[in-house]
Formats: C-alpha cells, structure tokens, sequence
C-alpha cells in the first residue's frame, strides 16, 4: 500500500467529527500506471446511504439558519485546510487517477479557487423588492422575495476530477446552507474521502455539526438509494449522458443539475494564427490523459489551412510526452482501467475500418494510449459522434465559418466549444450560432473559470456550476406580498 490514510476508516457519517460508519466491504484502489496498491477503501450499502439521508436531514434544522459569516467562515477555512494538504493531494490524485502530476495539481488549484470564491458569494445570495403596484390590485402593496436553502443536496462526481468536481458541489452547498451528501466515483474515492475528513473537522471547531458534510460510496444502488429519496431536494450529477438521464428521471420531479459528456469541437478558421492553433490541440486534446469533457475532439479546419494545420500539428505531437505520471515531464498517462483503454482502442479500429485516415498514433502499450490523431472520419463512428475519453482528435476540413458552425453543431452534444480567428465578424458569429453553453476563443476549449456559470445544452446537461450559479441551483426563492 502506497498511502496510508490520514482519516479514521470507514465512511464519514454521523454527527460526530470522528464518528465514521464502520463498511465490512472495501476495495482495492491501484495505481493506473502500474496496478500497484495505492489504498483500501470502504465500499458503502443501501443502509449507509438511508443513515446518511437521515443525518442530513436532521441537519438541515441547523444549516439553513447559519448566518451569513459564518457560512463564509467555513468557507474560508476549509479553503485553508485543503491548502495546507495541498501538495500532498496532488500526489494522491496522481496515483488513484493516472493523471500526470502538471494536471492534478491544476485541479488542486482549480479546487481552492472554488472554494475561495464559494466564501466570496455568500455576500450575495439576496433577493429583491418588487413593485407589486403594476397591477391595480397590487396598489398599496409591498412585495419582495428572499432565497432559502432548498434542502439536502446530494453530490455525485466523475472519476476523472475527483477533487474538484466534489468542491463544485460540496462548496456552494455550504454557501447556501444545505446539508450535503457526496458519493464519489468508486474508481476515486480517496482524496475526496480525506478533503470530507477535513471539511467535518472545520465544521466541528465551528460548532456546526459535521452532519453536514458526508460521504458514502458505492455503486449503482447506493447512488440509487441517494436520487430516489424524497428528501432530497437538489442532485447534482457529473458523469455520462446515460446515466444523467436516468438521474433526472428517478429523481423527477424535484431539481436535478446535470454536467455530461461532450465531442468538443474547435474552429480553426482560415485567418487564424495557426501555431496559436495547433497549440490548443496540443495542450487541450490530451491533458487529463484525454479524459474531460471538455478536451479537444473534433477539430474542424478551414480547407485554406487544413494541409499546414495538419502539417505543424505533427511536428509537435512529440512534446506529449507519455510515461509515469509522476513525473514532471509526463503529459500523457494510463487511462483509468482497462475496459476504457480497450474502448478507446476499438472505436479507433472502427474509424479506421470506415475509411478515416490514421494520422499518427493508434497504438498502445498497456492502458497508455499514444497520442492519436484521425482525420476524414465518418461522422457515424462513435469516435466523432461520441464522447472519446481518450487521448484522440479528428481532423475535418470544410469550406468555410457556416459549415463549421453546422457541423459542431450537428452533434447530440453542446457543453463547450472554441474558435481560433483574428476576425471579431467570426468570433461573434461563433458565439452567437454554436448550440452549446460556452463558446471561447482564441483559446482552448477546456478552458473552464470556475466562476462563470458552466453547463451545457441538448445531451450535455441542464443547470450551471460555478459557485454563485450553483448557489442558485441549491436555493429556492420564497415571496412575500403584504398589505399593510
């Protein structure tokens, strides 16, 4: 065993900050680089998930009247208690994730950022007065409306950002006082469990019941056990489409926030700074070994330009480095399992067999996937039409901006997408007409600020994260109307 943890065994549920629920089960955690045993970790039940519904639901009494200052001071503090972990949590992501060492600590940084600006948005979580006189009944009439912590939150997270995509859920759950129940993914539960040990020791030094804050993991019938309960109020899933639409309809009909899989696609128009361009496919289809969904997929090139794009995207395609995650220079690493890597290794046979053209790449020395690059692929394959996961572009030439557009578009996704132009004409047309729920330019389209309101459109979800959007996922509004 590579790590040994700094937090009591077994899952974090209960009142007390040390009072953790003791799981006969656990499982072995490896490192996908080599299969090495990095920890064992509890493996929840369908009683777990009912005590942990049971405790947050009795701590919403408390949570929903925590002022304001104190809801920030948690905030702040628990800010410091993950960076004082800092390093140390970067290595653990490294090692239960496969991702290289520059990317888990990005995703550190990513976290803190979330939690800092959670504290910030606790400022501004009000209602407003409204002018109930524009209405002849309404005349003599004060209204106004005030937002309330909706209730118990559960939080399901994706195995490829741990951390961060459990922060995006745990932190604006405290913003806006509701309790909150986070299942990470079972491939990743570790550094998830120890930030929830550090979250309930900060609750705890306040007085706040660590209650609050829980955890359990588990598979499908935990987090079954967790949406079908009638006292959640709010789920807020980070995963694949199908499981997302199975989500929102079990938990139907109350609030669901949903954050799925995308193709991106990425413009490269014929008046683009081309090294600017081919930089983004570089940095943005192969950090996180490929798995975002965000990550450059499809990149679709001015005719003009294909031949260069193509040409000067092949002299860099060296600079991925693939090795050891661990090591500074490593760019790319294992995928999570082998089932992932063997999909992703059949989806490009099966392009290849429907005549694209195998650019460079394809191979693989156990889960590491070289870095791949296809081009004309048949917009059928389900490595354009889905979401890779992997370490893959693909190439597509088309005669202009209004074909470009159409053809990012003609996708069942819509998360994010980028443009790389010098015309502010192209740009605007971009944001304007690409279905999606973020348009950047001129840069990657993983670009993420984690204080803009993220999400995406069609089978990419529905809802926004980001702290002060997802504070407003996670309260309801209540009016008032009063004659004096």
């Amino acid at each position: 065993m590579i790590f040994a943890p700094p937090y009591p065994d077994g899952l974090p549920l209960g009142a007390g900050v040390h009072e953790w629920a003791p799981c006969p089960e656990s499982s072995v955690i490896s490192f996908p680089y080599d299969g090495t045993e990095v920890a064992s970790a509890p493996v929840a039940s369908v009683e777990h998930a009912g005590q942990a519904l049971d405790e947050a639901a009795a701590a919403f009494a408390v949570t929903a009247k925590l002022s304001t200052g104190t809801r920030r001071a948690l905030l702040m503090d628990i800010h410091d208690a993950l960076s004082r972990e800092a390093t140390a949590m970067a290595d653990l992501l490294v090692l239960e994730t496969g991702k290289p060492l520059v990317d888990c600590r990005t995703e550190v940084q990513r976290t803190l950022a979330t939690w800092s600006a959670a504290a910030e948005e606790t400022a501004r979580i009000h209602g407003e007065t409204v002018p109930l006189d524009l209405q002849p009944q309404g005349e003599g009439m004060l209204g106004y409306f005030t937002r309330r912590p909706a209730g118990v939150v559960v939080g399901i997270a994706g195995f490829n950002y741990p951390l961060l995509l459990a922060s995006h859920k745990l932190a604006p759950a405290i913003a806006a006082g509701c309790p909150v129940i986070i299942k990470p993914s079972p491939d990743t539960p570790l550094t998830t469990l120890w930030a929830v040990h550090l979250i309930r020791t900060v609750l705890h030094k306040h007085g706040v019941t660590p209650a609050a804050v829980q955890l359990v993991t588990g598979g499908p019938d935990v987090g079954a056990a967790l949406v079908d309960d009638p006292r959640v109020a709010v789920v807020s899933f980070t995963g694949s489409a199908a499981v997302g639409h199975r989500i929102a309809k079990a938990a139907a009909p109350r609030k669901t926030v949903l954050e799925l899989g995308s193709n991106t696609g990425l413009i490269v128009a014929e008046d683009a700074v081309l090294d600017d361009a081919v930089d983004a496919v570089i940095r943005g289809g192969f950090y996180a070994n490929g798995q975002a969904c965000i990550s450059v997929q499809r990149v679709v090139l001015a005719e003009p330009i294909a031949d260069e794009f193509e040409r000067r995207l092949l002299a860099r395609l060296p600079e991925v480095v693939v090795g050891d995650p661990r090591d500074e220079a490593t760019r790319l690493a294992p995928l999570i399992n082998t089932a992932a890597a063997e999909r992703v290794l059949g989806w490009i046979k099966a392009a290849v067999s429907a005549g694209a053209r195998l650019v460079a790449g394809g191979g693989a020395e156990g889960r590491s996937i070289a870095p791949t690059v296809l081009a004309g692929v048949p917009h059928d394959c389900s490595v354009w039409s889905e979401e890779i996961f992997g370490p893959v572009v693909c190439l597509e030439r088309v005669s202009g901006m209004a074909e470009a557009i159409a053809t990012v578009n003609d996708s069942r996704y819509g998360l994010q997408a980028a443009v790389y132009t010098a015309s502010l004409q192209r740009a605007f047309q971009a944001i304007e007409q690409l279905d999606v729920g973020g348009v950047v330019v001129n840069e990657i389209p993983g670009f993420r600020s984690d204080i803009m309101p993220y999400g995406g459109v069609k089978d990419s979800g529905i809802g926004r994260e980001g702290p002060r959007f997802a504070i407003e996922e996670f309260t309801v509004t209540r009016m008032a109307m009063i004659r004096p």
